[in-house]
């Protein structure tokens, strides 16, 4: 059986020493696994066991298959079924029993009624980012090759060599041990020379840019932000009451002498030099420079956003603004979302020297610290060099997918879309030809379970052009690309 609709073949079984006779009930009858709905492949897996229950073609005792018989006969990740039986299990319909297997919990009522998921909503634009692995889904790294099994074994280690200390609450500033080696990773890579003590751990990137809001920042400031941006920095500045000013971007990055001669006497600017978020262009040197230039004369401050800095296809990695800093006015704000996983939670944020006391006494008031494990999980996949390792590898693999699905989605819609020329990053710009509203068919995509981000969204002015942002580190070949430009077409 290698379709994931075979599932419904599968027989099940009591567990041995109950009364009742064995049963195979068939369950061709229920709903298969759709790999274009918006549901995850994991939630339509637990929805379908509940369902069975509710109908008594699963009654208490009966014998589920295992996540990893499970996983092979779908076709699909063994963490994958793993996460469904897990919350199966959390709300009390299963019940695992070791070697006996896995059961449907003694006591449960199959009469009783089961509450319906609460609907996951979909065609909402503005939804950064929704729990859900869809094609084309923005934000993800590619899941399906990180090295779970790697990641498992220091995770059990972590936690056998826990003690009481790890138990306590977690430094607000992050652990020591984690900051050290994130120092020493951004001095090989990234150029920037730090000390363990001016790195503080976050929850993300908007707690960052939260962290330095309250530092640095006042009620009435403005701050300027490249246009078209990542729209929750303006929302978080815009909450803060903290004026965003759009400044426009061109091949060379956010055009610096025009944000001067607007708002000269702006407090910050909030910029992603090794790949504009969203067109992915880099900072040129002299805009760098002359950034750096304003932030001295006005004593001003740069926040420097880095969140995709390793994926460079054309050249080496440029080297972060920060590292050009002399004067000690960039903050410079990285992440683990990207090269790790989001779930994570993990993001650090390097200030100046001359800052460090000011932001702890502002991490004390605000910050509650990240989890301990999680910190010591990520401390010691960098230290035994699998975090560079893996850096690199994702480069070489994302420059594949990135080729795969520029050639898949030209092949299709070649017509009706010109794919931006891009030297790294994560995701595509899909420009539309036709006169169809970027956010329309936006909408129509996320009710068809597919993903996609509307240009227009992430503007503040007008664009002569409407654009998709398509993610491609998910999209595991051309033939893949092409199935899912068809579908997209069709939407057209």
């Amino acid at each position: 059986m290698n379709d994931i609709n075979d599932w419904a073949m599968i027989s099940i079984v009591p567990v041995p020493g109950y009364d009742r006779p064995m049963t195979r009930p068939d369950l061709r009858d229920f709903p298969p696994l759709d790999s274009t709905a918006a549901e995850p492949f994991y939630r339509q897996i637990y929805d379908r066991v509940r369902a069975a229950i509710a109908a008594e073609a699963l009654k208490p005792g009966d014998r589920i298959p295992s996540a990893r018989a499970l996983a092979t006969e779908l076709g699909l990740a063994r963490g994958t079924v793993e996460t469904a039986y897990s919350l199966l299990a959390a709300e009390g319909y299963i019940l695992p029993r070791g070697q006996a297997g896995t059961v449907v919990a003694p006591g449960i009522k199959p009469h009783a009624p089961l509450a319906a998921p609460p609907p996951r909503p979909i065609g909402d634009p503005t939804s950064y980012r929704p729990d859900s692995i869809l094609p084309f889904q923005m934000g993800l790294p590619a899941l399906d090759v990180f090295p779970r099994k790697l990641w498992a074994r220091l995770g059990a280690r972590c936690v056998r060599a826990m003690q009481p200390i790890d138990m306590v609450h977690p430094p607000v500033h992050g652990s020591w041990a984690l900051r050290s080696e994130i120092a020493a990773y951004l001095q090989v890579s990234r150029g920037i020379r730090c000390g363990p003590s001016q790195i503080f751990v976050t929850s993300g990137y908007r707690a960052s840019l939260e962290l330095i809001s309250h530092a640095l920042l006042t009620s009435g400031d403005r701050v300027w932000v490249e246009d078209p941006g990542f729209p929750p920095t303006r929302e978080l500045l815009g909450h803060l009451g903290i004026s965003a000013e759009p400044v426009a971007v061109d091949d060379e990055g956010m055009m610096v002498e025009t944000a001067i001669a607007r708002a000269s006497h702006a407090r910050a600017a909030v910029v992603t030099p090794a790949h504009q978020s969203p067109l992915s262009m880099s900072l040129s040197l002299s805009r760098r420079m002359a950034l750096l230039d304003w932030a001295t004369r006005t004593e001003s401050w740069i926040i420097e956003d880095d969140y995709d800095g390793e994926y460079r296809y054309v050249s080496r990695p440029l080297p972060a603004l920060k590292s050009l800093d002399r004067d000690g006015r960039v903050l410079y704000a990285g992440t683990f979302s990207k090269v790790l996983f989001p779930s994570l939670r993990l993001a650090y944020l390097v200030v100046p020297e001359a800052l460090v006391e000011r932001f702890e006494k502002i991490v004390t008031a605000f910050a509650g610290g990240s989890p301990a494990l999680t910190q010591a999980i990520v401390t010691a996949f960098m230290q035994e060099g699998h975090f560079a390792r893996h850096i690199q590898r994702m480069r070489r693999l994302y420059s594949e997918r990135k080729r795969a699905t520029v050639a898949g989605v030209e092949a299709v819609l070649g017509e009706h879309v010109r794919i931006d020329a891009q030297p790294g990053g994560m995701h595509l710009v899909l420009r539309l030809r036709a006169s169809i509203s970027d956010r329309e068919l936006v909408t129509r995509m996320r009710e068809a379970g597919l993903y996609a981000e509307a240009l227009s969204d992430w503007t503040m002015g007008a664009r002569d052009a409407a654009g998709l942002l398509l993610n491609f580190t998910n999209v595991t070949s051309r033939e893949v690309a092409e199935k899912l430009a068809v579908q997209i077409r069709e939407l057209l």
